[in-house]
């Protein structure tokens, strides 16, 4: 009983289906011979990246705050978990290129700055370092960078750290060219003049 349900059923929805390509209402009506022609369209597998900012750096994708496009599955499921990333909107460019403007003005600032307090120690002329001598030319100890910090602090009221000044060796007296790194761009070259008292 419940076969001849199913068979009743299938030869309703088989009739429908046929009537539907066909458009004829006669159900007894018999198939062309000649076979119908549905299309086949194939779609390309979309690409589903996202372009995104990253909040943090994360090995082998890319630095903090670099904008890159990302597999749509990596972000979803690795980095907005873990909070390392963020889609990008017009509303976060702007505020990136801003943040940029910002950057570059505040390093063109420190750069004109050091240009400045490289030519104040070049217009100075030479330092002078007393040292006790001993025979002809030669001096008790040598002149070190901590000595040309302690100089460049007394006569200019300036903070000079240490580490960014280069001298050559310095053990007899005479005029010496030291160098002070200011800046990765810019380098103060000072003289300085030892005698011996």
């Amino acid at each position: 009983m419940a076969s001849s349900y199913a068979a009743a059923a299938l030869s309703w929805s088989a009739s429908s289906w046929l009537h539907s390509f066909t458009g004829q209402t006669n159900e007894a009506s018999v198939m062309p011979d000649r076979k119908l022609a549905m299309p086949v369209v194939a779609q390309k597998k979309a690409k589903k990246t996202r372009k995104i900012i990253l909040k943090e750096d994360v090995e082998y994708v890319g630095k903090r705050g670099q904008l890159i496009d990302v597999k749509a599955g990596f972000y979803r499921n690795f980095l907005l978990p873990m909070g390392k990333a963020q889609i990008v909107t017009p509303v976060l460019l702007k505020e990136m290129r801003m943040e940029e403007e910002r950057i570059e003005a505040e390093k063109l600032r420190v750069k004109e700055d050091a240009q400045q307090l490289a030519r104040i120690f070049e217009t100075v002329g030479a330092f002078k370092v007393k040292r006790k001598g001993g025979k002809g030319k030669l001096i008790f100890g040598s002149v070190t960078a901590q000595d040309l910090v302690d100089i460049i602090k007394a006569q200019l009221q300036r903070d000079v750290d240490k580490r960014i000044v280069s001298l050559p060796e310095i053990r007899e007296t005479g005029e010496y060219v030291a160098e002070l790194k200011l800046h990765p761009e810019v380098t103060a070259r000072v003289r300085l003049n030892v005698f011996a008292n």
